[in-house]
């Protein structure tokens, strides 16, 4: 059997141990080819360039 504690942890010691716990948004930039938002540090979505470089091709539109 493992340890078990002798007193119940309180409310504020339980919520001060999960205050880093929180989700944070990413930083949103705009692409210096397309001026669109996207994350930091990731390709844009939009335009498939990253670093001023095309790194993913742009798809054909296609139609329905």
């Amino acid at each position: 059997m493992g340890a078990l504690p002798k007193k119940k942890t309180s409310h504020a010691k339980k919520n001060s141990r999960r205050a880093h716990d929180k989700l944070t948004v990413g930083s949103i930039i705009l692409c210096a080819h397309c001026r669109r938002p996207h994350l930091s540090h990731h390709v844009c979505p939009n335009c498939g360039y990253y670093a001023g470089r095309e790194v993913l091709p742009e798809e054909p539109a296609t139609r329905a």
